[in-house]
């Protein structure tokens, strides 16, 4: 099955949230990763291999992504849908 994603703004304008419509992190605990932290889960690890992606924050079915300040997200966002694609379809 595809999963379906939707972009939230968040007040925090070098941030956004990812809601999505099927589990991406499994179990009650969250995941915080950095650029340059080494994870074995495949979204994880291909949202922060985007240029620009500053860390990612995650609970069951949702991701924050923080972009560095110089980073646009006209630029990002379309990489971020490439890799949810890429994982999950």
């Amino acid at each position: 099955m595809a999963i379906s994603i939707q972009v939230q703004n968040t007040p925090n304008p070098n941030s956004v949230k990812i809601n999505t419509d099927q589990t991406i992190f499994e179990g009650p605990s969250s995941t915080s990763l950095k650029s340059g932290d080494a994870t074995d889960h495949p979204l994880a690890a291909a949202l922060l291999s985007i240029e620009g992606v500053d860390n990612i924050f995650g609970i069951r079915d949702f991701v924050t992504i923080s972009k560095t300040a110089d980073a646009e997200w006209d630029t990002i966002l379309p990489q971020v849908e490439q890799a949810f694609v890429s994982v999950y379809n």
